[in-house]
């Protein structure tokens, strides 16, 4: 479904992706970790062209991405949820307004885009706010609504970038209870980066480790924490065990 060649990406001086290689198959939950500024952020911005590569190639169900113009890549887009650090709400509008607010922007149906949204609320546990503004909501509820946001286009690929970061410890929780339940009964592909390494260990079926731009290790969850290759990889068994 998803095929990442030869990825690079610098800021200046600073690679941040160096030549990364990465396939995910439909239907697969990968999740990616490694220190903060390896380029796993990154890495995933390119999928979706938030952040352009400087150079290598993606092509998401044999089309290439980064070929596509302005129009095309907003359809691809579509198909791709895509789950912010910061919850990125619009304060004025109510939360069913901002779970609904692209659709009517791409030119749907507001009844219709009204129905969609309702169900991506269902799906996350806040059917019953979608009258309330963001401020009303607690940072955890925020962020399932920046969920619902992401699904309610039934994308077949959804990205996810640090989705518990920005969250105090204590509604870390919550979320990855919903992403669990998501990735266990949508079958959707999922590429999720995350520190959460318990998380990791109950739904990835491959765990990828990034390291100054590059991957250096991957594999089956259980693998790659109980037997670690990498010197990444056995810092994070290290917090397994703490």
């Amino acid at each position: 479904m998803l095929d990442i060649k030869g990825l690079h990406k610098h800021y200046g001086k600073v690679i941040a992706l160096d030549e990364v290689d990465l396939q995910v198959h439909k239907g697969e939950t990968v999740v990616i970790m490694g220190p903060s500024g390896c380029g796993k952020s990154t890495l995933i911005r390119c999928v979706n062209r938030l952040t352009e590569p400087d150079g290598g190639a993606i092509y998401f169900n044999g089309q290439n991405v980064l070929g596509l113009n302005s129009v095309e890549l907003q359809g691809l887009r579509r198909n791709m949820g895509f789950v912010f650090q910061q919850f990125n709400l619009i304060a004025r509008l109510t939360i069913l307004e901002n779970v609904m607010f692209h659709l009517v922007l791409g030119g749907m149906d507001r009844d219709e885009a009204i129905v969609l949204a309702k169900e991506a609320l269902a799906k996350v546990g806040l059917e019953s706010t979608w009258e309330r503004r963001p401020h009303e909501l607690s940072g955890g509820q925020q962020q399932r609504v920046g969920i619902a946001r992401a699904l309610v286009t039934n994308p077949e690929l959804m990205l996810w970038d640090e989705p518990t970061a920005s969250l105090d410890p204590i509604l870390v929780g919550e979320v990855l209870e919903v992403m669990e339940d998501l990735v266990k009964n949508t079958g959707t592909t999922m590429v999720i980066v995350t520190h959460e390494v318990s998380f990791a260990l109950r739904v990835a079926q491959r765990v990828v480790f990034m390291d100054q731009g590059r991957i250096v290790e991957e594999g089956s969850p259980q693998k790659v924490l109980e037997n670690p290759q990498s010197e990444i990889a056995q810092l994070y068994k290290k917090l397994l065990a703490s």
